[in-house]
């Protein structure tokens, strides 16, 4: 259904650039309502608090919805929450708006992932996995820089009315345009969400989501603080961060592309060599942090990497939940959020001692760490691609 994911994957280029959109607003955010650099990151895991709580949620009290419904109203939620926060002067309101948008970005996820799972054949499910994340990597390219480019000239809030913006576009398209129900190919049988959470006992779709909670922690520790790190750290003025962060964007959508093709028929070598080669680039970008040519080089090259190995994680998670196809959507989601949430938080409790180096040690610290648990489970999963 070609027409479903690219519905899809425009929603998902909407709240994936309010996802990511904070990495070139923290500096203004901090100055405008009068808090630190690390407590303007924390928003970022707010979202991701609000992520992690919204994908189980919502995937289960939407089990019996047509898809068009919860997705449709998760959107809607999703808009007003925006509206609130760009109104607000309040740092405890912006965040509140922070995760109540997070919530509604998280079902819509959860249901996004798990219909394509339901509708797709297994040996291209990799594919059409990517062409949803496409719109997460669209959003780093164009929605992120161009959400920095707006913060730059109107100041951040402007950033938050464009995404609700674009996000009640989005709406009007999922809403006319995504079937009120999956075809006859997806039998309608009573949904057994404890049987569906049984799944979680199982060794290896474990391996797979705590791979991607510290993939994803390390990714988001050091993209959060980006700006801030291009600026201070680098020394490059705040014009080029929209720029900085493009780079990263277009490193980011390689990747994606690149673990679409892979990922179903080589995803085990994927992992395998993508995983050490990851942790290589965060300690090379922490010690020339200091330099501006390690912006440039490093930031498309960990974006493509980053994302190669996530979007591998996320199909060999969806490939390992089969026995949960209503929750299956909400686990990825889950986990992936939740680096999103603790990486941040590290990275902010990092800059104390460390100075804007920290974030990138800490993204290197939990990508070595991700490459240990691989390392230390490997024998037992060498069947496993």
């Amino acid at each position: 259904m070609p027409v479903l994911l690219y519905v899809l994957a425009v929603a998902v280029f909407a709240q994936g650039t309010s996802e990511f959109v904070l990495a070139g607003l923290v500096p203004g955010i901090s100055a405008d309502l009068g808090i630190t650099i690390a407590q303007a990151g924390y928003l970022t895991s707010g979202f991701a608090v609000g992520m992690v709580v919204g994908a189980p949620l919502t995937a289960a009290l939407g089990s019996r919805l047509p898809p068009r419904w919860t997705l449709s109203g998760c959107l809607l939620v999703f808009v007003a929450a925006h509206a609130a926060g760009a109104l607000t002067d309040q740092f405890a309101v912006l965040l509140v708006s922070r995760f109540v948008a997070a919530l509604a970005n998280a079902g819509f996820l959860a249901v996004a992932l798990s219909t394509v799972a339901a509708v797709v054949p297994a040996g291209k499910q990799a594919r059409a996995l990517a062409a949803i994340l496409g719109g997460t990597t669209l959003a780093l390219i164009a929605g992120v820089p161009a959400g920095a480019f707006l913060g730059e000239i109107w100041g951040w809030r402007s950033a938050l009315w464009a995404i609700a913006g674009v996000s009640a576009l989005a709406l009007a398209a999922v809403a006319a345009l995504t079937p009120g129900r999956l075809g006859p190919r997806v039998p309608h049988t009573r949904v057994d969400l404890r049987a569906e959470l049984g799944t979680l006992r199982s060794p290896g779709l474990l391996r797979y989501l705590v791979l991607g909670v510290l993939v994803n922690g390390a990714t988001f520790c050091a993209f959060t603080y980006l700006a801030p790190i291009v600026t201070d750290g680098a020394g490059l003025g705040s014009a080029l961060v929209p720029v900085v962060l493009a780079l990263f964007g277009l490193g980011a959508f390689g990747g994606v592309s690149a673990a679409g093709r892979l990922a179903d028929a080589h995803g085990h070598r994927v992992l395998g060599i993508g995983i050490p080669v990851l942790v290589a680039g965060w300690v090379l970008w922490a010690v020339l942090a200091g330099r501006p040519s390690a912006v440039w080089l490093l930031a498309p090259v960990l974006g493509a990497l980053s994302f190669a190995v996530g979007g591998t994680l996320i199909a060999r998670s969806m490939a390992s939940a089969h026995g949960a196809p209503t929750m299956g959507g909400a686990y990825s989601t889950v986990a992936l959020n939740l680096g999103a949430l603790v990486g941040p938080v590290l990275g902010g409790l990092a800059i104390g001692p460390l100075g804007l180096v920290g974030p990138l040690v800490v993204s290197a610290t939990l990508a070595g760490t991700a490459v240990t648990l691989w390392l230390a489970t490997h024998s037992a999963h060498r069947g496993i691609s």
